[in-house]
């Protein structure tokens, strides 16, 4: 199993309204990934979300990208999730910022998709049905392939249009393309994915058991796919849910029930409302359901359920257990409900480095891998004849043209 980081932008309460207090909390969140990198964790996620005051400030994860980037080495850096409604925007500019980001971090980058988190969301690009996303996503996943494939482009789609040929720039670092992953909620999507052959990311508010259908219906349709989505298939699904890991065990329990924790999923009840609700179904403005009231019991209940993992390393090595038991591939925790950035920043190093190697025991990504072995480009370089005001000549890979043209 591997292991990554989820960062939102996440600022509740006033501090929301405050700009010096919204600064703050970005250069704190990019500081975490930096943090990761260090300490064996894989995987940096980053959210895309727009106009949701207080739950999420991270409104062009791209441009965090490339910070966070030019600071790291080996952490993958995933879009949690690129929305890909053409109304939004046009599909040749996920292709391109995709493909740019793949080579400023040298084939780091994780190409993660959906249709949209939420109705308030996607309504700030006047698009005021959530269920006409779905169609767009399906005609825009399968061109962006094309556009990083073929050197004379062009289509004419239910959704958007590029009338006459072009070549698409850049194209993918390297060999093939990014991974691809879906956002997924219900058994139907995971089967979606798994029978596209790409990769499956998922938020868990329920008890882990009930996961395992889900996780089984990818993994029966990723066995035989209907057909892969790009040049290889990506076999992961991506599971996210909340740690609290340090030494002091005291501590991390006191900061599993203090008082307004839970705050951030009344709001992804809220805006959330493509996928089903946490298993309390509390929604803002309504307060957090108190775990306190339960005492020690109670939270013992929350951790067997799997639906919080805390405790003293040791103990959420156990925790963890379950979520391999179900099938999970990698394990992602969005990791600022509750704690202090210093905490958080303890808890980055302990689980990476007493946690983390219980579990993943190879040092290069799954994704990695997949991407490694793929037999070559999907599509043909061009549709028809050359074109030579696109392309003058496709060079074999690894060329390198130097200064004087050679």
């Amino acid at each position: 199993m591997e292991f990554g980081i989820f960062l939102n932008g996440y600022i509740p309460g006033p501090a929301a309204h405050d700009r010096a207090s919204e600064h703050l909390m970005l250069q704190r969140e990019l500081e975490l990934a930096i943090k990761a990198d260090k300490h064996n964790w894989k995987y940096v996620w980053f959210g895309e979300h727009h106009a949701l005051t207080e739950y999420s400030h991270m409104s062009a994860p791209e441009v965090a990208m490339g910070y966070v980037a030019a600071k790291t080495e080996r952490i993958h850096l995933g879009t949690g999730i690129n929305s890909l409604s053409p109304r939004k925007e046009h599909p040749v500019r996920f292709a391109e910022r995709a493909a740019m980001l793949d080579h400023i971090t040298e084939g780091r980058f994780e190409w993660g998709t959906g249709r949209g988190a939420g109705s308030h969301e996607v309504a700030s690009f006047n698009i005021m049905d959530t269920n006409s996303t779905k169609a767009e996503w399906d005609e825009v996943s399968r061109e962006i392939v094309r556009m990083w494939e073929q050197y004379d482009y062009s289509f004419h789609g239910e959704h958007f249009t590029v009338p006459t040929p072009h070549n698409i720039l850049p194209k993918p670092y390297g060999h093939s393309h990014p991974p691809i992953w879906m956002a997924c909620g219900n058994p139907g999507s995971f089967a979606k994915a798994g029978s596209l052959g790409i990769g499956a990311i998922a938020f868990n508010f329920e008890p882990i058991f009930n996961l395992k259908g889900r996780i089984e219906a990818y993994k029966e349709a990723a066995e035989n796919p209907v057909e892969i989505l790009g040049d290889y298939q990506n076999n992961n699904v991506m599971m996210t849910n909340a740690v609290i890991c340090l030494n002091d065990r005291k501590r991390a329990r006191e900061i599993a029930i203090s008082k307004g924790r839970g705050y951030l999923v009344t709001m992804v009840n809220l805006y959330h409302d493509t996928m089903p609700k946490s298993a309390d179904a509390v929604t803002w403005p309504e307060p957090p359901f108190d775990l306190s009231q339960g005492g020690d019991e109670f939270l013992d209940f929350v951790i067997e359920s799997g639906l919080m993992l805390v405790g003293t390393p040791e103990e959420v090595c156990e925790q963890i257990e379950a979520y391999q038991a179900v099938g999970t591939d990698q394990l992602v925790f969005g990791i600022n409900d509750g704690m202090s950035h210093e905490e958080n920043l303890e808890m980055i190093e302990l689980f990476g480095e007493k946690v983390i190697p219980e579990f993943d025991k190879t040092s290069e990504h799954s994704t990695s891998v997949y991407r490694r072995n793929a037999q070559g480009p999907k599509y043909p370089p061009f549709n028809g004849p050359v074109n030579p005001d696109l392309v003058h000549t496709v060079l074999p890979e690894n060329a390198i043209l130097g200064l004087d043209g050679k």
